[in-house]
């Protein structure tokens, strides 16, 4: 059967030759010369055994036929090839036979295009689709294959050159496609070689497409020596980057192979060319492994410089604008494109791999993480943080957005980066946009004050870089923050939308409908965003290009509806939505035609002047909504320049109603229907006291009140104006500015209101003020807060003039405030819940702000204030008054701090002298801040401020004290609130009563950086002030051998230094503590600041470096040390000292050790007041723990600290008499033990928490330093506890169970590894911590009984935690027992339940025995013994533990 098989197999293949030359006859009808290949070639033993192996050569370029099945025609010829007589010679000939044949480059491309099956064959197995090319034919029989390859390499060169023919195909490319994926290759390292030496010699294009083709020819025993070879060509030639980087990537190499060429990809990286560069970094991504990610990440992180891959380009861009007729221009603009869609791909390269490995997007975070400078962050960072935050992985996205939050608030990646990455990529980021539009909202409603202004960036560079779309969704964002009723994020979306306004008009035109959206939520917005919202929504539609004109009839409505309002609150917002539309459209413009005099157009002109009047229509019967006005309108002027012809109209009016109003003649009569006897006070201009003029205030009052109670005329009929005093102040601020502005800041046209008087009452009646009735001293109260704030603003306004009798007068009128403040704190102790006029306007009704008791205000916080309360009367006595802010109170406050038993002698104290004014402050007018250089004209200086008038007589004035007191606190409060860090972004869960802007409306119209600018300004004259309180001191002290109260010493005038000293140094500490410091924009400012405490001390020094500032200007301060006149006074010095040494930067140990020896000093010192008592109360003992902390938190060594007070200071305290202090810390007594030991155990339990964690593999000696550390502090642990033995009120207690439990657990996470570890080596060391210990936690089981039987539940809180943690401690000394083979070692046993004086609790022996309480005791004993060379450890292990049930 095989045979007859085989002969019809021969007969097929004879039939089918046979009828092979007939079809190629009627195909062939190109070479009708040529018959058949046959012809031409009759001897050719290659082309008679093609022929009888089944496949027939055609000429010309007619594809080869074949007849039978490919593994048969293999099959055939290579047994043809063995049976010949002369093999193995017939196969040189056959080989010999083919170089000739496909000499001709037609035969030859023949050879290597696929075959195709022959027409006449009727067999199954030539019906497929695809057949072979005869040269892969011929290479899949293995004898022949070696043989065919050298020919194929020996023919390639002939075609290297050549390129493409004009069929397109490429025989170069032929040749090699026929190599790949082989059956097999018999010599695999030959064909390697020959392809590497055929590199070596073709041009590039073949270059290339043989090392591509690499992967698909060799086997995977030769992939090694391959990558060796690729990865030397890699470093030689950087063209052939990409196609090695292929081959590579396809290469099977082992992971050392891997990393070795990674390293030199790396090492070309910046070589490479831009459009390369997507393909090197996808190479290095995808060959991480998870051991090496962050380590390469890292290292391509530094070397991928996008920056330089756009900015050339588009520099060649901007220079073919100029040649915009050349071609240079049209190359250099697609090569701008082309680095665009490269950094883009190398982008999607990055994004790809982060998204599938998680390994890498940890790495790229941990990357970004690791830099710790500012110019070290370059563009790829914050565009991988917006690839991260992209990603559908929330680790990556909340990775992201912690990085960049914590980069920002470090100023390490600043605006300038984000500029630079939006000029050069937006292109590209325009597909992050929802990321980057996330991440600004996350920004800006961070509660973290130095974050949100990058949040604004994002946005305005997302606004200017990308398309319309973004811009909707950008504005769109903005418009829900503004909404949003979260104060801080509504302040910083509407500036947001204001400068965008501002600078990119037209656009944000298209979006004012959505802004105009933010109306309907104008009920949760402060007045000062109702301003910026009216603002910003006149500009777009009232605006010189009315960009935003469609809304302008929709704002004529809104404005109309709010200011015909009977309610306040929206008469209000229809009153400031008003002037801010009188802004815009009576802003000063270019000289358009039509318009006469002015710059309007006449429409616009007649339409601003109908505004104005209809506001003025519509509050004048209301007079806080006519102040409101006034004020508004005064702000607008400073703000805003408009057009003459309204200014002109505006001052007109104004001078001629508050002539007519307020101003009167004097005269010799001055009776009337007063309430009290009129009288003219407070002339400045003695001599023209005939013709002059005053202020009718007290007629103005008596008239408001009568027509207050007036109810005679019916409401239809009363509707002409009424003079208000209210508006006395505001109309008065109106006119100043218009009479600035108008005559570029010459006030001579007004100058006789500084120095004219008022028509008041005789002071005297405040003398006998009890004697009157409610609403008499309700009368008398007002008319002081009118006159107050009416010197309040002639101070506001006159306060930049340079005439001298100006400045005198100026002072003059300080020292009226202060004198009137004197008498308003006695009328106000007397009359209980009064409540003043309104002096701001711009909120609401202050009546919620007043204290429930006059007497005894609640306190605010920091908002205290006590500047306004001690002032130059001589007739009281003002030791007694409290305070509300801080920084003025602590030499009274202290004598305040009496025992229960004395409070009522307090209250008599307090209602003789008066009550504190910081309650009252929102219903002073504000001072402006120029008002402050007030105190450039000295303090306690002889200079003479003369008038030059009087050639006879000169006159003196000067600032004292309680001016430079009242000027100081005006000026911390301001500071506090603009340069303060306020953590208070997010609204507060409970409103509080006040708001905390109000009375800050002048200030609110400056930024930050003006206001530090401008104090700054003022450093040198606060210096000068701050040197003149320490030679105060000094010189008391040496006059009376430093006894501070000495008999002779002015009480009052002490109190009043000792404030004036105090807040000095809390200016200088809320100037040099703001935020934007620390930013680089601000560098400038703050050397100069630090130069000017600088420069005290050494004058002739320049171009110092900041830390070289930094160290001469707490040089400086240092000196202060010695004359601090209080413990609050020497704690805001040493928070000053704390700043400043944060700006220097290399010296840091230094300046540690200089703060601890200062607080120490402070600490060992002895605080007494002016009055000779000692210095105590809450507020001494909020100061003493605050600076206590400080000491412990900067010394070196914190357990030996804690260990010196609690071992040496507290004895010495047990051995005084009951009164006395410790003889080395002054500071401590039994008064102030409870703050020494709060500190202490908090500042203990912090140390311990820092002790770093043990190691297995950490070697004897650091062991024995932990153990060491360990000790000490066991041993200052039990110390403090043991106090509680003598010390045994209920919140040294508390303390003791607070601190004692979180102790316990840093020493089961942190101590019981550790003993783990050093059992074995150290068994005596770690013995005596346990049994040292096991003293602190029995005292603790002690205090645990103790609570439960005084059943105080502030106590028992503490109890159940630190029961688990005793618990724990007991079976994790167990677990340590164990783990050192010494578990016999311990045994459990009952502990009864006793109190502190360690009697036991009866009370439980009564309770059912079925009532468990089991609580360690035992000792730890150990003893050594030696056999067989084994170490047994057989003690007895203390052992703790309860389980109590009630």
């Amino acid at each position: 059967m095989m045979r007859k098989k085989k002969r019809s197999s021969i007969t097929v293949d004879e039939y089918s030759t046979l009828d092979i030359p007939k079809s190629k006859k009627t195909k062939s009808s190109g070479r009708p010369t040529k018959s058949s290949v046959q012809d031409s070639y009759p001897d050719s033993v290659f082309v008679q055994f093609l022929k009888e192996s089944g496949v027939t050569l055609t000429p010309g370029s007619t594809a080869n036929e074949i007849a039978v099945d490919q593994v048969i025609f293999q099959k055939r010829l290579q047994q043809r090839l063995r049976k010949n007589p002369r093999f193995p010679n017939i196969i040189q000939e056959f080989i010999s036979a083919l170089e000739t044949y496909i000499e001709d480059p037609e035969r030859f491309r023949n050879c290597l295009l696929p075959c195709v099956p022959s027409s006449t064959s009727q067999q199954d197995t030539t019906s497929g689709s695809y057949q072979e090319s005869l040269v892969r034919l011929l290479l899949g029989i293995e004898m022949l294959q070696t043989l065919v390859i050298n020919t194929l390499f020996e023919k390639l060169p002939e075609f290297m050159f050549e390129g493409v023919s004009e069929d397109g195909l490429n025989v170069p490319r032929l040749v090699i496609n026929q190599l790949k994926w082989l059956d097999r290759i018999v010599d695999g390292k030959d064909l390697s070689s020959k392809l590497m030496q055929m590199v070596s010699v073709a041009p590039v294009e073949i270059q290339r497409d043989i090392i591509t083709s690499l992967p698909e020819i060799l086997e995977d025993s030769q992939h090694g020596d391959m990558a060796k070879e690729l990865n030397e060509l890699l470093q030689q030639n950087t063209q052939l980057t990409v196609p090695i980087l292929d081959a590579l990537s396809s290469l099977n190499l082992s992971s050392a192979l891997l990393s070795e060429v990674r390293e030199a990809v790396m090492g070309t990286l910046s070589a490479v060319q831009l459009e390369d560069l997507p393909v090197v970094v996808k190479f290095v991504l995808h060959s991480i492994s998870a051991s090496d990610a962050n380590e390469v990440v890292c290292d391509l992180r530094k070397k991928l410089e996008l920056e330089q891959c756009v900015l050339p380009a588009v520099l060649q861009a901007s220079q073919s604008r100029l040649k915009s007729k050349t071609l240079s221009g049209k190359s250099s603009v697609s090569s701008c494109s082309n680095g665009q869609d490269s950094v883009a791909l190398i982008l999607e390269v990055i994004k790809s791999a982060i998204r599938f490995q998680k390994t890498i997007s940890e790495a790229w975070l941990k990357a970004i993480e690791n830099v710790d400078e500012s110019e070290d962050h370059k563009v790829v960072d914050l565009l991988v943080l917006f690839i991260l935050h992209s990603t559908n992985a929330n680790h990556s996205r909340r990775g992201a957005e912690r990085v960049l939050k914590v980069k920002v608030r470090k100023g390490l990646i600043q605006e300038s980066l984000l500029q630079k990455t939006f000029k050069g990529h937006a292109q590209v980021m325009r597909g992050y946009f929802p990321s980057i539009l996330a991440l600004a909202q996350g920004l800006l409603r961070s509660s973290d004050c130095c974050v949100v202004p990058f949040g604004g960036h994002m946005y305005k560079q997302s606004f200017t870089a990308f398309d319309s779309y973004c811009r909707q969704e950008v504005v769109g964002s903005l418009v829900t923050h503004a909404c949003s009723g979260v104060s801080g994020e509504v302040d910083v979306a509407l500036e947001l939308l204001c400068e965008l306004v501002s600078q990119r008009p037209a656009e944000m035109s298209q979006f004012t409908v959505f802004v105009k959206g933010i109306l309907d939520y104008m009920d949760n917005l402060t007045s000062q965003q109702i301003r910026q919202l009216f603002h910003l929504l006149s500009r777009l539609a009232f605006g010189q290009e009315q960009h935003g004109g469609h809304i302008q009839d929709d704002m004529h409505i809104v404005i109309r509806k709010q200011l015909s309002s009977t309610v306040p609150k929206y008469k209000r917002i229809g009153i400031i939505g008003a002037v801010m539309m009188v802004g815009s459209m009576g802003a000063c413009r270019n000289k358009p035609d039509g318009s006469q005099g002015g710059t309007l157009p006449t429409e616009t002109h007649r339409q601003v002047m109908a505004l104005l009047e209809l506001v003025r229509s519509c509050s004048e019967t209301s007079p806080e909504a006519a102040a409101l006005c006034y004020d508004e309108l005064a702000n607008l002027l400073q703000t805003c320049k408009l057009d003459p012809l309204v200014l002109a109209w505006i001052g007109k009016s104004v001078l001629e109603d508050f002539q007519e109003d307020f101003v009167v003649d004097l005269g010799p009569d001055l009776s009337g229907p007063f309430v009290f006897p009129a009288s003219v006070m407070y002339n400045l201009d003695e001599d023209e006291s005939q013709g002059g003029i005053a202020i009718n205030l007290l007629p103005l009052m008596t008239q408001d009140q009568q027509h207050k109670t007036d109810t005679t005329q019916p409401a239809g009929v009363k509707r002409e104006r009424c003079v208000s005093p209210l508006c006395l102040s505001p109309f008065f601020r109106l006119l100043r500015l218009c009479e600035e502005v108008q005559h570029q800041g010459d006030l001579e046209e007004i100058d006789a209101l500084l120095g004219c008087p008022l028509i008041l009452t005789d002071m005297e009646v405040v003398e006998k003020v009890e004697s009157l009735s409610k609403a008499e001293r309700e009368f008398l109260c007002s008319l002081l807060f009118h006159t107050i704030n009416w010197f309040r603003e002639v101070v506001n306004a006159f306060c930049r003039q340079n005439d001298p009798e100006m400045k005198m007068k100026v002072v003059t009128r300080i020292q009226n405030i202060t004198f009137l403040q004197s008498l308003l704190q006695m009328c106000l102790a007397a009359t209980p819940g009064y409540t003043p006029p309104q002096a701001n306007f711009d909120g609401e009704s202050a009546e919620g702000m007043i204290p429930s008791s006059s007497i005894a205000p609640p306190k605010k916080g920091k908002k205290e204030s006590s500047g306004k309360k001690r002032k130059a009367s001589a007739s009281k006595n003002s030791s007694g008054d409290k305070s509300q802010l801080e920084a003025a109170a602590e030499a009274e406050e202290s004598q305040q701090d009496h025992p229960e038993k004395e409070s009522e002698k307090e209250k008599e104290k307090d209602a003789k002298s008066g009550v504190s004014l910081s309650s009252y402050w929102p219903f002073f007018r504000e001072l402006d801040i120029e008002a402050l250089s007030v105190l450039q004209c000295g303090l306690l200086s002889r200079t003479l401020l003369d008038t030059e008038l009087h050639s006879k007589l000169r006159e003196e004035v000067q600032l004292g004290p309680a001016e430079l007191l009242f000027l100081l606190e005006d000026m911390w409060r301001k500071l506090d609130f603009s340069l303060a860090s306020a953590p208070a972004k997010k609204a507060p869960f409970l409103k509080s009563k006040t708001d905390r802007a109000v009375g800050f409306a002048h200030l609110q119209q400056k930024n930050a950086k003006e206001i530090a600018t401008y104090c700054i300004k003022l450093l040198p004259t606060l210096c000068t002030h701050l040197e003149n309180c320490h030679n105060h001191f000094q010189t008391l002290l040496s006059e009376n051998q430093g006894v501070v109260d000495a008999p002779g010493v002015d009480v009052k005038e002490q109190q009043l230094m000792c404030s004036a000293y105090q807040l000095l140094l809390q200016v200088l500490h809320t100037t040099f503590s703001w935020a934007g410091f620390s930013g680089l924009e601000h560098r400038a400012l703050l050397k100069n600041a630090l130069g000017v405490l600088a420069g005290r001390l050494k004058e002739d020094e320049t171009d110092l470096t900041l830390d070289q500032l930094s160290r001469h200007a707490f040089e400086y301060l240092q000196n202060f040390r010695s004359t601090v006149p209080s413990l609050n006074t020497a704690l805001c010095l040493t928070q000053l000292l704390i700043v400043l040494s944060q700006y220097g930067g290399s010296n840091h140990r230094n300046y540690r050790e200089q703060i601890t020896s200062l607080t120490r000093r402070f600490l060992c010192q002895e605080w007494v007041t002016a009055s000779g008592e000692k210095e105590r109360g809450n507020k001494y003992n909020d100061a003493l723990q605050t600076l206590l902390s400080i000491y412990l938190e900067h010394t070196d060594d914190v357990l030996k600290a804690v260990e010196e007070i609690a071992g040496e200071g507290v004895p010495e305290l047990l051995n005084a008499a009951k009164d006395a202090n410790s003889r080395s810390w002054p500071t401590l007594n039994r008064l102030t033990f409870l703050v020494y030991y709060k500190s202490m155990m908090a500042e203990l339990e912090r140390a311990v928490r820092k002790i770093p964690p043990s190691k297995q593999m950490d070697n004897q000696e650091v062991q024995s330093e932990k153990l060491l550390t360990w000790n000490l502090a066991v041993r200052d642990f039990h110390i403090l506890i043991n106090l509680v033995k003598i010390f045994d009120s209920r919140p040294v207690l508390t303390v003791c169970l607070k601190y004692g439990r979180l102790f316990l657990e840093s020493f089961l996470k942190l101590g019981m590894p550790l003993l783990d570890y050093s059992f074995k080596k150290h068994k005596e060391d770690v013995q005596s911590l346990l049994k040292t210990f096991q003293l602190s936690t029995r005292q603790l089981h002690h205090m645990c009984g103790h609570s439960k039987i005084r059943q105080d539940t502030g106590l028992t809180n503490h109890v159940p935690a630190l029961k688990k943690c005793l618990e724990q401690f007991v079976y994790r000394v167990k677990a340590m027992l164990t783990l050192n083979h010494c578990q016999e070692a311990f045994w459990l046993g009952n502990l009864k339940n006793r109190d502190l004086k360690g009697e036991e609790i009866l009370s439980q022996r009564s309770q059912a025995a079925d009532e468990e309480e089991e609580e360690e005791s035992s000792q730890l004993q150990s003893e050594v013994e030696e056999s067989d060379s084994d170490e047994k450890n057989n003690g007895q292990e203390e052992a703790e533990e309860s389980d109590e049930s009630d």
